[in-house]
C-alpha cells in the first residue's frame, strides 16, 4: 500500500512538473525605434550635455553596440527593413522617403516581423511613427477607414502619427487603428473644420503616445505581447514638453533627447509595476543617425563618426543599440559585432520559433547566440550593406568599406540649393497592378569609388581605392551579387526527399 501511495505521489509530482513546463510565460518584446537619434544622444554612448538614465540603465542590464547599423540613413526605408527584414531598396521605395500621397509599401502577402507574433499567438501593437504608406493608390482618402497599413501587415492595433513628425498640418494628427483620432463623421478630413478638432499639439505628443504605450502595456499583461514603439522624438521640429525646459546643455535638441528618455522610462515603469521586467525583452535604438543643428553647443549627436543623417559616412547609418533580457542576456555587455537592424527579424522568429522560408527575411541574420552568450560564427554577417538618402549604396565587410562613387550620398541639389527631384511618383505595372518603381534622383554612380578602412581610418579620411584596386573589385562583385540574387543571407537547403 506504501509503494502505491508513493509511486502515485510521484506520478502527481511528475505531472505537475509537465505542466508548469507547459504553461512558461513567452517573453514579451518592446522594440523601441527613436528617431534621428544619434550614436552621441546617450550618456552610456559619451554624451555629456544632458543625462540619458533609463536608457543607461538599460545598457547597465543588458548588452550595448558600439558597431550597429541602420539599414539606410533615413527613416522609411530602415523602418520597412527592421518589419521584413529584407533591405527597403528590394522594394519599389528606391531612395528617400515615402510622401503623404504614397500607398502602403510593405506588399500585405509578405512576412513581416507583426506577423511572426502574431503566428505565435502573441498581441501586437504599433503605437508611434509609421511613415510607411496606406492604402493602395496614390492621394489614398483619410476621410473615413483607411486600408491596407499597419493593421494589415501584422499589428493588432496602431495608435500613432500616421506620417512624420514633420508632417503637412492636415497630417499632424493622431490615428486609431484605421481612422483619425476626433474626425467627426462626414467631414473631409483635410477641411478647416475637421482640423479644428484633428491636430495634435505638437509639444504634447510624445507625452501622448507614451500613455498609450503604457495602456497597452497594462492592458496586456496577463499575456504575451509585442509592442513596436517607434517615437516621434527626436525628429524635427524639435518641441519638447515645456516640463523639459532647461534641462540640458544642448539647448532644445538635448531636451527633445532628455524626452525620448523619460518615455522610455514610463516603459520600464509600467513593466516593473505590472511585475513584467524579468520576463520582458526591450530594444532600444534608433532609425538612422541625427541631424546636427546650430544650437548644439558642442554636443558630437553623432559621437565621433563622419557624417550625418542622409550621407552614406558612418553617421548616417552607425546608430546606438541596446538589448535588456533579464536573464538571458549578460548585465552591463558590450558587443563590438557588426549588426544590422534587419537582424531582428530572425532573432525574433527564432526566439519565437517560426520558420523563416526564403521568401522573407532575405537579409537578417540571427543574433540569438551572440545575445546569448553562446559561441556564434564569427564575423556574424558575411558583408552589410549601407544605402544613403539619394540611393548611394555601401557595403562593409570586416574593417573594409567600400563606397560606390563619390561624395557622402546626400540629395542632388539644383541651383540655390533646391533637391534635384526627377519625378514624385511610383511606376505601376500595367497588368499586375502592382506598384514598382520610385526612384526620386535617378543617379547614376561615377566611377570615383571610396575605400576605407574603419579599423586604422574610424572617421573615414584616407581613401585607399587606388591603393587597393583588387578590394575595390571584391567587395563591388559583392555588392552586385546582393544586389542580383535579391538576398545576402544564404539560401537555406530544401529537405532532401526519404530514401
Amino acid at each position: 500500500m506504501k509503494f502505491a501511495l508513493l509511486v502515485l505521489t510521484s506520478c502527481i509530482v511528475t505531472l505537475a512538473s509537465v505542466g508548469a513546463a507547459q504553461t512558461v510565460k513567452k517573453p514579451n518584446v518592446i522594440f523601441i525605434l527613436a528617431d534621428d537619434l544619434g550614436y552621441g544622444d546617450m550618456s552610456c554612448y559619451g554624451a555629456s550635455h544632458f543625462k540619458t538614465p533609463a536608457c543607461d540603465s538599460l545598457a547597465d542590464e543588458g548588452m550595448r553596440f558600439t558597431d550597429a547599423h541602420s539599414p539606410s540613413a533615413v527613416c522609411t526605408p530602415t523602418r520597412y527593413s527592421l518589419l521584413t527584414g529584407r533591405y527597403s531598396w528590394r522594394s519599389w521605395l528606391k531612395n528617400w522617403v515615402l510622401q503623404e500621397n504614397h500607398p502602403l509599401l510593405i506588399d500585405t502577402e509578405r512576412l513581416t516581423m507583426g506577423k511572426l507574433f502574431q503566428k505565435s499567438s502573441y498581441t501586437t501593437g504599433c503605437i508611434g511613427k509609421w511613415h510607411l504608406g496606406w492604402g493602395t493608390e496614390l492621394g489614398t482618402d483619410f476621410s473615413g477607414e483607411v486600408k491596407p497599413g499597419p493593421l494589415e501587415v501584422g499589428f493588432d492595433s496602431f495608435y500613432g502619427v500616421p506620417f512624420s513628425h514633420n508632417s503637412s498640418k492636415r497630417f499632424q494628427v493622431f490615428m486609431r487603428d484605421r481612422r483619425i483620432v476626433n474626425l467627426k463623421a462626414g467631414l473631409k478630413f483635410d477641411s478647416k473644420e475637421a482640423m479644428k478638432h484633428t491636430v495634435r499639439k505638437l509639444e504634447d505628443t510624445a507625452i501622448d503616445l507614451s500613455k498609450e504605450a503604457v495602456a497597452f502595456i497594462d492592458q496586456n499583461k496577463d499575456k504575451p505581447f509585442f509592442l513596436y514603439y517607434p517615437t516621434t522624438n527626436i525628429h524635427f521640429p524639435i518641441t519638447p514638453n515645456s516640463r523639459f525646459k532647461d534641462t540640458t546643455k544642448a539647448g532644445a535638441y538635448g531636451e527633445f533627447v532628455v524626452e525620448f528618455d523619460w518615455a522610455v522610462q514610463q516603459v520600464l515603469d509600467a513593466l516593473k509595476r505590472n511585475g513584467l521586467t524579468e520576463n520582458t525583452l526591450v530594444v532600444v535604438t534608433s532609425d538612422n543617425g541625427a541631424r546636427p543643428l546650430p544650437s548644439l553647443n558642442g554636443h558630437p549627436c553623432n559621437g565621433p563618426w563622419r557624417g550625418t543623417k542622409r550621407h552614406i559616412y558612418e553617421g548616417g547609418h552607425r546608430i546606438p543599440l541596446i538589448v535588456r533580457w533579464p536573464g538571458k542576456v549578460k548585465k552591463g555587455t558590450t558587443s563590438d559585432e557588426t549588426v544590422c537592424l534587419t537582424d531582428f527579424f530572425a532573432t525574433f522568429a527564432n526566439l519565437l520559433n517560426q520558420p523563416v522560408p526564403n521568401n522573407a527575411g532575405e537579409d537578417s541574420y540571427d543574433l540569438t547566440n551572440l545575445l546569448m552568450g553562446k559561441p556564434y560564427p564569427h564575423p556574424l554577417r558575411e558583408a552589410t550593406v549601407h544605402h544613403s538618402v539619394s540611393g548611394q549604396f555601401a557595403i562593409r565587410q570586416g574593417d573594409w568599406k567600400l563606397i560606390e562613387g563619390s561624395g557622402n550620398g546626400d540629395y542632388p541639389r539644383k541651383e540655390k540649393g533646391k533637391m534635384d527631384v526627377k519625378t514624385w511618383n511610383p511606376e505601376r505595372d500595367p497588368t499586375t497592378g502592382k506598384w514598382t518603381n520610385l526612384d526620386y534622383f535617378q543617379l547614376k554612380p561615377d566611377r570615383s569609388p571610396q575605400l576605407y578602412n574603419l579599423k586604422t581610418d574610424p572617421k573615414e579620411t584616407t581613401n585607399l581605392a587606388n591603393e587597393h584596386p583588387e578590394l575595390v573589385a571584391k567587395l563591388q562583385k559583392k555588392l552586385k551579387s546582393y544586389q542580383d540574387t535579391g538576398r545576402s543571407r544564404a539560401l537555406k537547403p530544401h529537405p532532401q526527399p526519404s530514401q
